[in-house]
């Protein structure tokens, strides 16, 4: 029998009573009291109707509930890290997996046997089903020449498939303050005095970026201190690998220097600025070649295959064929071709009126007239072509056409920032100098973002 639900009400009675009062009662009271007050009436429960209402009510069938989720496949998901001596056996059966197919599969994919190149400490995450059978299983892989990416191993009908994708990391702007007390800036960065050490990358960066100012290996005294924010990324809350420095600041017996990573959001140009907007870039490397020696310098000569006694308009590099050759600044390639005695050559135009010439090359890098090319890229590489005698590079500097020494050129700075870039630069700046603030002693400081 279905139960029976019971509702009870008061229905108001549609019979009203009205009370008369005569005019000269009225009058009577006013005279005797000076004043008239009402009260509510109380409604007598007698003229008050009730009705109950019965209802059937369909109680829900709980076996059929029960049943239907016993139906339903559980899925179940375990994460583990990577041990020292572990097999795929040892971690898939840490992962509640009990899956031969799975553990073949893994073993005689190429792509999915990467699962076993994890260092230790790495995670692996499995989902699976109530019986241990995988449906998928997931890890990060990372390698220091390429961007982290994320390994899926996923049940697929009868089998499986293994696919890769970019890992979807987490942005964190770090900031790190530190004072020298044993003139080592190494032994300073590992203190652990905000929460974290200060990565050796990060080290190794704030040497280059303050190198021109400071000599890191006799200049550092005790008390000395600096200031570091930099970009970090990260993966279900582990560090995967570190950005760029966006500022630093060192300050050097009582001397400040400061840089801030400015890139421009309409030219997409970039670099190191110090805080007036100033470039920290010199325009010009010291030499296009990495490794080699000075064969013939910017001075008169017997041309080696003339006999005469001319000038001879740039430098010469020897190095063996095939040594990278690199732009010696950011510019853009005015030639890209064979020059007769110069054989395959490039000139690259930069700012203002310099530019800059490259002769004798085995071979040209794939470049073409009007590409962009910037500072350290490779343009081509090292040859005998043309009038030469021996594999080498002829570099040539020049200022309006004119070839001139660039040694006497070395300290010259690079482009200097637009009005507009000028503008966008200082809402930047502006930025770290506060972060800057808040890491100076007495400052509010901070350890991360």
């Amino acid at each position: 029998m279905n139960p029976i639900h019971k509702i009870t009400g008061k229905l108001a009675n549609t019979s009203r009573k009205t009370r008369i009062v005569g005019a000269g009662a009225l009058a009577l009271a006013l005279c005797a009291f000076g004043a008239v007050a009402t009260a509510p009436v109380v409604q007598d429960d007698s003229d008050v109707q009730v009705v109950s209402v019965a209802e059937n009510l369909a109680l829900p069938n709980l076996s059929e509930q029960i049943a239907a989720l016993q139906q339903d496949e559980q899925q179940f998901i375990h994460e583990e890290r990577v041990r020292s001596g572990d097999s795929i056996g040892t971690m898939l059966s840490r992962l509640g997996v009990n899956d031969a197919q799975a553990q073949n599969f893994i073993r005689s994919d190429k792509l999915a046997r990467r699962i076993l190149s994890l260092k230790n400490g790495k995670r692996l995450q499995a989902e699976t089903d109530e019986n241990g059978q995988l449906l998928s299983l997931r890890a990060t892989l990372t390698d220091k020449n390429s961007a982290p990416t994320t390994l899926t191993i996923a049940r697929h009908g009868d089998g499986f498939k293994a696919s890769e994708a970019p890992a979807k990391l987490e942005r964190r702007v770090e900031m790190r303050s530190r004072e020298i007390v044993n003139s080592s800036l190494y032994a300073a960065t590992d203190a652990n005095v905000d929460g974290g050490s200060i990565p050796d990358s990060v080290v190794g960066e704030i040497v280059k970026m303050f190198s021109t100012n400071i000599d890191f290996r006799g200049d550092l005294k005790r008390g000395d201190r600096f200031n570091v924010v930099y970009e970090t990324f990260w993966l279900d809350g582990e560090l995967v690998k570190t950005g760029r420095i966006l500022a630093g600041e060192f300050i050097n017996r009582g001397t400040s220097y400061q840089a801030v990573w400015f890139e421009d959001p309409v030219t997409k140009q970039g670099g190191y600025y110090s805080l007036d907007g100033k470039s920290l870039k010199k325009a010009f490397l010291k030499s296009p070649l990495e490794f080699s020696r000075v064969s013939s310098g910017f001075a008169n000569r017997v041309h080696p295959i003339s006999g005469q006694w001319k000038a001879h308009k740039g430098i010469d590099y020897a190095a063996p064929t095939g040594t990278p050759i690199r732009a010696a600044g950011d510019g853009v390639v005015d030639f890209a071709g064979v020059s007769n005695g110069y054989g395959n050559m490039v000139v690259l135009k930069h700012w203002s009126n310099y530019s800059t010439a490259y002769a004798h090359m085995s071979r040209i890098n794939g470049l073409r007239k009007g590409a962009k090319v910037s500072q350290g890229q490779v343009i081509g590489f090292v040859g005998s072509t043309g009038w030469s005698t021996g594999a080498h590079l002829h570099y040539e500097f020049r200022v309006a056409n004119v070839a001139r020494d660039p040694s006497g050129l070395k300290d010259l700075m690079a482009a200097p920032l637009s009005k507009g870039e000028l503008a966008r630069f200082r809402m930047a700046a502006a930025e770290m100098n506060h972060r800057f603030s808040l890491l100076t002693p007495g400052g509010n400081a901070m350890a991360a973002r």
